[in-house]
């Protein structure tokens, strides 16, 4: 039997000890961070990829908001896959693949078509692609009955205003402004449809200026894959649908099946951006460096409805596991990221993730509650909750076994319950708006956590970072008390 000395730290264990700071206001800071070595977010908050958490709505209400969410494994790759690009049409300067319909499509096929999309309008395509017109909700919207097809229904080609492919988006604002547009197609000289710009997509640059965003000034988004055989087609479907990140995601990280399949995907994919985890120790985080990660997810056990320390017997308090796995990081000689996954109950919690060495941090109970998670509606007593599940739960284990096995699926046999052991619980969170005003108080949080520790910027705080552990007096010290609150 082996000891060690050291002592696990949680969040409610320490305190930071307040720096000499030369900032003359919270808005001094800059709360930008690494995902990956090649992807920088404006906020550090990532949201989980839970199924109660995160899918299309919820990436890019955190996209917009300089964050990224990571899209859940728990569907069938296509359904995946569709989530991936519903985040990716949301907003570009230049939607380079717009849904499209042929001439000779119904009416009926358009309206299904732009509503299965969420689109305002499609352009109309020749078998070679060359643009033949534009089919906008108005043209349909009150359609006599007479009209067989959409080239009835159309504006044609000869009565658009297009641009080439090369224009600026200085250029384009002053063309849709100037002709009152809402829809600019991009064709070739051969009138090969090349793209389209879209007024709302330039609003939406506008209003959302710290938006996390690609090269082509779409959203950015991440989407968790398995360990199965099967997950490498998943990885490669994603990858084409526009996936800017993958997460290698398993309850036990620092397992050779993992590690296998990372260095797989690192062969079959050597420019993908890679996230593995989950790890809570020095040799975990060091193994998933050395086999390819770009980022390390570190977190066993710590969340809100994550029941594996009881169920199992292992883990690490989080606020050790992640100095453990900086530091083995750094005995693999790369310079990548640690994600702090679970645990986040309040910005504070927040602010001690990132000064203990983490990069980013993950939540998920937090944002269950939000407008934009897919998880239920619940009302009691009158008042609205959300439903949330650890993905090591019941209900979870077998949505992924569904979801694995596809469609065709049987329905799930009492013994198929009986064989699952749940290192989760399924629970309710109260309803809490949205993500975004959320947001706004963990990153007001942040930014006044990073002026008591004098630091400009994230690095900063973790170099000034002096911990102090408290007692239970202390925490309680540290919370309101001896007042009735109103």
């Amino acid at each position: 039997m082996k000891i060690r000395q050291q002592k696990g730290l949680t969040f409610d264990d320490v305190l930071l000890v307040p720096k000499r700071s030369p900032l003359r206001s919270r808005r001094d800071v800059d709360t930008s961070a690494r995902l990956t070595p090649a992807i920088s977010l404006c906020i550090p908050i990532i949201s989980a990829n839970m199924d109660t958490v995160t899918e299309a709505k919820m990436a890019i209400a955190m996209a917009r908001a300089g964050g990224i969410g990571i899209i859940h494994r728990f569907m069938t790759v296509e359904q995946q896959a569709q989530q991936v690009s519903k985040v990716k049409r949301a907003r570009s300067f230049v939607v380079e693949d717009p849904c499209s319909i042929p001439p000779e499509a119904s009416i009926a096929e358009a309206t299904r078509l732009m509503d299965e999309h969420d689109v305002g309008g499609l352009v109309v395509l020749a078998a070679d692609r060359r643009l033949v017109g534009l089919l906008t909700r108005r043209d349909v919207l009150l359609a006599p009955s007479s009209l067989a097809s959409v080239a009835e229904a159309m504006t044609p080609a000869e009565r658009l205003v297009t641009a080439t492919p090369a224009i600026s988006p200085a250029e384009a604002q002053r063309i849709l402004y100037e002709h009152r547009l809402e829809k600019l197609p991009l064709v070739t000289e051969e009138g090969v449809l090349a793209g389209l710009i879209t007024a709302q997509d330039l609003i939406k640059s506008r209003k959302n200026p710290h938006a996390s965003v690609d090269a082509k000034g779409r959203l950015r988004m991440g989407a968790a894959i398995g360990v199965g055989t099967a997950e490498m087609r998943r990885a490669e479907v994603l990858l084409a649908a526009g996936t800017d990140v993958l997460v290698l995601d398993i309850a036990h990280g620092h397992a050779d099946h993992c590690l296998d399949m990372l260095v797989a995907l690192r062969q079959a994919f050597p420019a993908a951006q890679l996230i593995a985890g989950n790890v809570a120790t020095r040799e975990g985080a060091r193994d998933l460096a050395e086999a390819g990660a770009d980022a390390i997810k570190v977190g066993i056990g710590p969340g809100s409805i994550c029941t594996t320390r009881i169920v199992t017997g292992f883990g690490v308090p989080q606020i050790t596991a992640i100095t453990e796995s900086v530091a083995g990081v750094q005995d693999s000689g790369r310079d990548i990221p640690v994600i702090a996954d679970g645990g986040i109950k309040t910005s504070g919690d927040l602010v001690k993730a990132l000064a203990a060495g983490a990069s980013t941090v993950m939540i998920g109970s937090l944002f269950a509650g939000c407008e934009e998670s897919p998880g239920a509606h619940v009302i009691r007593h009158g008042q609205k909750f959300k439903v949330v599940r650890g993905m090591a739960s019941l209900g979870a284990a077998m949505g992924r076994k569904q979801a694995e096995g596809g469609e065709n699926e049987s329905a799930e046999s009492q013994e198929d319950w009986d064989k699952v052991v749940p290192e989760g619980v399924e629970a309710v969170v109260p309803y809490r708006g949205h993500v975004r005003e959320i947001l706004y108080q963990m990153v007001g949080g942040l930014r006044s956590g990073m002026s008591y520790g004098g630091a400009r910027t994230i690095a900063e705080l973790r170099t000034n970072a002096e911990f102090i552990e408290i007692t239970a007096a202390g925490v309680r010290e540290s919370h309101s008390h001896d007042v009735n609150t109103v």
